[in-house]
């Protein structure tokens, strides 16, 4: 049994690392004229991955740090469905849009929440402008069970979905009273089965631990519900409390969360249940059947992490369209204007509507690659580090190394001359293990880090 309590002084603010450096380094500096310049001298052999951005949602579930727009009004998204259009016309005018495509991802927001018509229009759009997907490309789609239909499925069949992500985050009636999201097991039953006679092979379910009023009880018998749908993946995220960032988030008393130890306690359980029915536990917070493509990468030391997760398309230049969107390439990243109106006028101008990013330099990339190794693989190939980029890892790492002493000498981590290796336990706490390779958390105190705590 692991002691639990002795892990709680590792509940500090840090970053997810869906990227490295992380959002708040993104400055406004980076213009307009510096993502044309990257598309222009982007490597055409290079693949492309696609995100669109869905902004909008019915009503708030008060645990979401996404960034959306509350609406009913019909208007709203056919004058969004217009700016989208022109938005994909802007990019066709600076990118070399004929390279192949090999995934595509709708995120919101809730996707769904534009009717099946509308959905249909920009699924045509972005085929329109990006004519050459690869007859395996991963086209996926973010579902709120409460807002999809038979008509929604058919589009999105049609055009080629092969991947479908039901948000359901708790089972517990009290718990969803909570979060302002009311979703019975039954509304969740019934689009996966509709998405199951459609031929859709792989159902990601998200789930959400540290929410306010779960109990460790609480969440065990969710997820013995949630089994019973046989989803192919699952995804267990531990609950981001940003209140500075998210107004919504502030109707939650905080003595209502549970406290790190029973976090760890959550996450644990959770491991050994789906471990022992049948999945493999994939990154940090990802689960996969062993035939799945995910645990297929990991194996072969091929899972990469981006904006959605975790993902097995790596070497795709990441293309981010709508509002609030975020794309990549190998050297920098790029966020389109967060504020709707900044995002119109923009485009109106017959400008990408770049609001921030990110110019990435050659120890941003180096600490980018070791970050996403351990966050991916819970391993490091320490040769392959050095030939890939030409250092002395033991030289070039030599301070960051001293800050692990305390993770190897707690058994959650061993090092040698050829590899960093995470143990079962230190999965659990890959965030912080992974902290002391960011060069710009050195430069922030922790009282001043905004960001949702590791446990």
């Amino acid at each position: 049994m692991i002691d639990f309590k002795k892990f709680e002084k590792y509940s500090k603010p840090g970053p997810r690392y869906t990227s490295y450096p992380t959002a708040p380094e993104f400055n406004e500096e980076f213009s307009e004229q510096d993502l044309i310049s990257f598309y222009k001298n982007q490597d055409d052999s290079r693949s492309l991955s696609l995100y669109i951005h869905i902004p909008f949602c019915r009503s708030a579930c008060y645990f979401c740090g996404c960034n959306v727009i509350f609406t009913s009004k019909e208007e709203k998204k056919i004058n969004y469905i217009q700016y989208l259009q022109k938005e994909l016309q802007i990019i066709k005018q600076h990118l070399n849009v004929n390279r192949e495509v090999t995934q595509m991802h709708f995120g919101g927001g809730t996707p769904t929440f534009l009717s099946a018509e509308q959905l249909a229009s920009v699924l045509k759009m972005i085929k329109d402008t990006f004519p050459n997907f690869s007859a395996d490309a991963e086209i996926s789609c973010e579902v709120d069970p409460r807002f999809f239909t038979q008509e929604h499925m058919d589009v999105l069949k049609k055009e080629g979905c092969n991947r479908l992500s039901f948000g359901v985050q708790d089972l517990n009636e009290e718990v969803q009273k909570e979060i302002h999201r009311i979703q019975p097991f039954e509304t969740t039953q019934e689009v996966v089965n509709i998405a199951r006679n459609a031929g859709i092979k792989s159902i990601n379910i998200d789930l959400i631990y540290g929410l306010p009023l779960q109990t460790k009880e609480s969440f065990h018998q969710t997820i013995k519900e949630i089994i019973k749908l046989n989803p192919d993946r699952l995804a267990v995220f531990n609950y981001a409390h940003v209140p500075w960032m998210k107004k919504t988030m502030r109707k939650f008393d905080e003595a209502t969360f549970s406290p790190p130890s029973e976090r760890l306690e959550i996450l644990q359980d959770t491991i050994q249940f789906f471990t022992t029915n049948g999945y493999k536990m994939v990154g940090m917070d990802h689960f996969a059947k062993p035939e799945d493509e995910l645990f297929k990468a990991i194996k072969k030391g091929e899972l990469h992490r981006n904006f959605q997760g975790y993902t097995t398309k790596g070497g795709a230049d990441l293309i981010g369209i709508g509002v609030t969107s975020i794309g990549d390439g190998i050297d920098y990243y790029a966020q389109n204007f967060k504020d709707l109106k900044q995002y119109e006028s923009s485009i109106d101008n017959n400008k990408l509507p770049v609001f921030k990013g990110y110019k990435l330099t050659l120890d941003d990339q180096i600490r980018q690659f070791v970050i996403m190794e351990l966050m991916s693989n819970f391993s490091l190939n320490i040769p392959r580090v050095e030939r890939k980029f030409k250092i002395v890892f033991n030289d070039y790492f030599k301070g960051d190394l001293k800050e692990l002493d305390e993770f190897v000498e707690a058994d959650l981590i061993s090092i040698n001359d050829n590899e960093i290796q995470v143990s079962h336990t230190g999965t659990m706490l890959i965030r912080n293990i992974v902290m002391p390779f960011d060069s710009y958390l050195k430069k922030q105190p922790e009282n001043k880090r905004k960001f949702s705590k590791t446990i």
